[in-house]
């Protein structure tokens, strides 16, 4: 399989990218030729972004899984498609060939269709990273069921707020999960979410841990159990549902500036296109390299870089279940060392902490199968820049540090591996068919070279957003409504006098945690929700190792009561509604916050505060009290 849209050389991703630009309709359609639709596009793009209303392939037909499974069989039947590597090294790993997987994907669809499952069904995956976590996703896409994958780490509650929203008929989780030293104990965590969720008719359960867990008579059943019933009916294949591209493929939800998580939705055809084209350029992937990506699927990049892009490339792509320091810090270099790894992409957080056990853990282990290196989540400061590149990459692997987001669907400004300049802390150059542009804070475009602004898009892209599930005005508030005709990406941005852009961070509030976006209103919420507490207000400073840290202002009802006792049950609350990824790594206890006489929270003076800036908190005589500000001042935690 080879891939024509593929870049070999500066000058020709200057051809695409000024072709992509010209003519976006033949640009893509171009690719779009590459995959298999059982009908054609009558029209390749209708748009707007003032409702926003945008269709890609309009009229198509296809099923995503017959360009990542089926149509490989011929020719790469017997290529690994996922190798599996366990928590526990002294575990076997598992090799899954695309015949297997392709066997597997239809047994377990068959195994939805005895529960009931229908295409449109919306299907909750709180999953272990497992490899039946992959097949339960593609299970589902193959019978047009829309898949909602929570990570692994959430809470019951977090669960319980997102198969609500998306009003869920069906549960895919496990017994419990590995990760590192922990054992998650997912199906508890599931049937405590489940009390408020009468949506939900059946709870398939894959067995991994032997954890012992309860089982409801009618509602729960064991994935083995399932999967004996399909092999007694003797009709091992599961004919693909037929799918227009603009359906629904999967729903991710993400934080946003308000407490409410909204589910960014993805479809069919303009995805798919989309996850592929940018796997195969931004990792110039070559048939037989080993393409290891560290992420979880409950995250985008697990979606986009574990699963549907190397798959549909017909690539062999690494699923780790475990976390980057168990048993020991060198357990991704065995990885590289075990599997002759050529693409390893992590991120930022990763590498920071790996750093920090110095080069012992990388010393004697064969790293000399890496060809490409890549960063997601945040961007990468220039001291993991170097330490990844001159350590890992030993020098010879360019680093590819890729900027995108949930609702971007695939990555948006990067470096293709040793094709495009690189430069340390720069996300670089877009990709082809993508237009960024950089604006005022009145919408007006800062153009040249040498600037800085907010990071929006001005055109449309197969990958992109199409709705926030059963709220489109939330989409059209929080992406659209910012700056005309804009896609706004929340994100502040510098174009250099190169024009390579590197990313500044958010300038909403949404902070990136260890590469996870964790909306300051949520984590409020959480706290809140305290008994103890009155008020609080949550900015994000500086972290060694996650990049930012959450800092937390709080408002006891009685501040003479046991402080540390109130923050570690702040933190054990926070963990609970939200989950463990969200708890506070700092919480100041004050006697009142930084109000404007209108009652607003000035967030901009606890985020300079946070950052140790006190000579730069700009005017706050403005403030209801501004002697809350000295006091905050004063007792600031280092």
């Amino acid at each position: 399989m080879s891939y024509p849209y593929q870049i070999k050389s500066f000058e020709e991703y200057q051809q695409a990218w000024q072709y992509s630009v010209t003519d976006p309709e033949g640009f893509w359609a171009q690719v779009a030729d590459n995959f298999y639709w059982r009908k054609k596009w009558d029209r390749v793009l209708e748009w707007n972004f003032k409702d926003p209303d945008v269709k890609w392939f309009q009229g198509a037909k296809l099923n995503i899984t017959e360009n990542c499974l089926d149509r490989h069989l011929g020719t790469l039947g017997n290529q690994p498609a996922i190798i599996w590597e366990p928590n526990d090294p002294e575990e076997r790993h598992r090799v899954l060939t695309y015949r297997t997987l392709y066997n597997k994907v239809c047994q377990f669809a068959n195994v939805l269709k005895n529960n009931g499952v229908k295409k449109g069904d919306r299907i909750c995956i709180y999953m272990g990273m497992i490899p039946e976590l992959a097949i339960a996703v593609l299970a589902c896409a193959r019978i047009g069921a829309i898949h909602s994958v929570v990570f692994g780490g959430f809470s019951a509650q977090s669960i319980a707020d997102r198969i609500q929203d998306a009003q869920c008929s069906l549960v895919i989780t496990c017994d419990g999960a590995f990760r590192g030293g922990k054992d998650i104990p997912l199906k508890s965590v599931i049937d405590d979410a489940l009390i408020g969720c009468p949506s939900v008719k059946k709870v398939i359960v894959c067995t991994r841990t032997r954890t012992p867990v309860s089982m409801l008579k009618g509602r729960d059943v064991w994935w083995e159990d399932e999967i004996k019933a399909v092999e007694t009916q003797g009709n091992p294949s599961c004919p693909a549902e037929e799918m227009d591209a603009e359906d629904e493929l999967f729903i991710l939800y993400t934080s946003g500036s308000t407490g409410k998580p909204k589910g960014v939705v993805h479809t069919c055809g303009g995805y798919m296109v989309y996850a592929n084209y940018t796997f195969v350029n931004t990792f110039q992937y070559k048939l037989g390299e080993v393409f290891f990506c560290t992420a979880d699927i409950g995250w985008i990049t697990g979606h986009s870089y574990i699963v549907y892009g190397p798959l549909s490339a017909g690539a062999t792509t690494v699923m780790f279940e475990g976390i980057p320091t168990f048993p020991d810090a060198g357990r991704f270099w065995d990885i590289v060392d075990k599997f002759r790894v050529t693409t390893l992409y992590t991120a930022p957080t990763a590498i920071r902490s790996l750093m920090g056990f110095g080069l012992g853990p990388v010393n004697h282990k064969d790293l000399s199968s890496l060809r490409k290196l890549g960063s997601v989540g945040e961007p990468i400061n220039e001291e993991a820049w170097h330490w990844f590149k001159d350590n890992i990459g030993k020098g010879r692997c360019p680093i590819s540090d890729t900027w995108w987001q949930t609702e971007t669907g695939g990555i948006m400004i990067t470096t293709l591996a040793g094709v495009t300049p690189e430069k340390p802390g720069y996300a670089t150059l877009p990709m082809p068919g993508i237009q960024p542009v950089l604006v005022d804070e009145n919408g007006k475009e800062i153009e040249g070279n040498g600037v800085s602004g907010n990071l929006c898009i001005k055109f449309p892209w197969p990958g992109m957003i199409r709705t926030t599930y059963g709220d489109h005005e939330r989409c059209r508030k929080t992406y659209f409504a910012t700056y005309e005709n804009l896609y706004f990406t929340g994100d502040g941005c510098m174009r250099d006098e190169e024009g390579f852009y590197r990313i500044t961070g958010r300038v909403d509030d949404v902070l990136n945690v260890s590469g996870h976006r964790i909306g300051t209103a949520e984590v409020e919420n959480a706290i809140n929700m305290h008994a103890g507490v009155v008020e609080s207000a949550v900015v994000g400073y500086p972290h060694d190792v996650k990049g930012q840290g959450i800092y937390a202002f709080v408002i006891l009802e009685n501040m003479s009561k046991d402080l540390d006792l109130f923050r570690k049950d702040i933190i054990q609350t926070v963990s609970r509604i939200i989950g463990p990824i969200a708890k506070p790594d700092k919480i100041q206890f004050v006697s009142g916050l930084p109000k404007t006489r209108s009652g607003k929270i000035m967030r901009r003076i606890l985020r300079k505060i946070s950052e140790n800036e006190l000579d730069n908190l700009g005017d706050t005589t403005t403030l209801l009290d501004p002697g809350v500000v000295e006091e905050i001042k004063r007792n600031r935690l280092s």
